[in-house]
Order: structure tokens, then sequence, then C-alpha cells
């Protein structure tokens, strides 16, 4: 057991959160970790750890940078997509531009989000046929995959890999990614298909404005 002290931050009442917080809690002898939604404050107490490392997996907080500096090795966030692309609604934004592969990244956190040197990454194939639930399902899988491979680089004290890849453009914000719900009568219907395509999953679905009216989507 590795003896480096560890914070985690990650997603509340996420299977895949608990997975990766007991594979931590299992290899490091000593782990902080706080789970969270959106909107939930980071508690003080967190605000003043100290450490070696911080694991972000799936975590609803932007890290201060304060906090950042207090890893005195390294603080790496696992993110839920390839590097192309950074930021929120990730997997929405792949099959809107009809990506051909995607993926998970693993990389250095800093204080803008998702722009921090990359680690590795992990890439997987999507098809024509693809939605949400399918792009959702593999990026879980294939983000599983590479922390329990990154943790226990660092439970054993190697060297984390460096890639050659990365991010090629800015994070997306929560603006565009509300805009790409949006679907107004002067779009084509090769555009109304791809918003469709890139956002509907379970109750999600995109909105009809005319006329400044916003109506639900019935598919």
């Amino acid at each position: 057991m590795s003896k480096s002290i560890l914070l985690f931050l990650g997603k509340a009442n996420d299977p895949d959160c608990a997975r990766a917080l007991e594979y931590c809690q299992n290899h490091f002898s000593e782990v902080t970790h706080c789970l969270g939604q959106w909107g939930d404050p980071l508690p003080e107490s967190i605000r003043k750890w100290q450490g070696d490392y911080i694991i972000s997996y799936l975590s609803r907080w932007v890290i201060p940078a304060e906090l950042l500096k207090q890893a005195k090795i390294a603080a790496i966030n696992f993110h839920p997509a390839s590097p192309e692309y950074p930021g929120i609604g990730c997997n929405n934004f792949a099959l809107y531009e009809n990506a051909k592969e995607y993926g998970a990244t693993c990389h250095y956190m800093a204080d803008k989000v998702d722009t921090g040197k990359i680690i590795k990454v992990r890439r997987f194939s999507l098809h024509p046929e693809d939605g949400v639930e399918q792009i959702l399902k593999q990026t879980y899988q294939n983000q599983m995959a590479l922390f329990l491979e990154i943790a226990e680089i660092l439970a054993e004290g190697r060297e984390l890999p460096t890639s050659t890849e990365t991010w090629t453009r800015p994070p997306f914000s929560r603006k565009e990614f509300n805009e790409l719900f949006k679907i107004t009568p002067d779009m084509s219907a090769e555009e109304v298909k791809r918003r469709i395509r890139a956002v509907s999953y379970k109750n999600w679905q995109p909105y009809v404005y005319i006329h400044g009216f916003r109506f639900e989507y019935k598919p």
C-alpha cells in the first residue's frame, strides 16, 4: 500500500466514482474524499487539505487554484472525453459533429478547466447509429479502465506517462451546451437531425423555438 496522502473528489451516488474511491482507499494509506452534485459547495475542510495527490473523477467542482497547489506531487483529472472535446457537454458535441471516434482523457489539472498537460488518452470508435446512451456507456468503461491504469502507477510510485496529444480547442461553455438544445423553424432538416441525435437522452430532449416561444420536442 502506498503511503501517499490522497484527496479524491467525485460525483455522489455514482457507481463508477464509488469503485474508483474504493480502489484508492485500498491502495493508499490516507484518503480524504468528497462526493457531491452540481451546485453543492466545496466544504471548507477540503479547501484546507494538504497532501501528495488530488484525483478528480467526474467531480462536480472547479477545483480552486489554491487547493491544486497543495498537492505536492500531482493533481489529475479524468475527463469523460477525448482532447477534441474539453469543457461541458462534450459527448453531445461529439455526436453533433458526427465524430468518428471519442474517448477519455487523464490530464494534470490547471487553473483553467480542461487545459492542463495530457497524461494519457483512451479512444474508441463511434458509429452513425450511436446516440447519447451508447457514447456514455463506452466513455465510462474507457474512463474506468484509464483510471485503474493511472491509479496503479500512482500507488506503485512510478512516473506518470506523458502524452503527445494536446487540447484542440477552448472548453465548451454552459451557454454553448444550452444552445445545442435549441431548434428553430429556419434550420435545415439535417441540422435538426444532428441536434436531436446530440441531446436526446431519457428526459433530456431538444426544444422548439417559434417566435420566441419554447415548445417541448416530441420524438
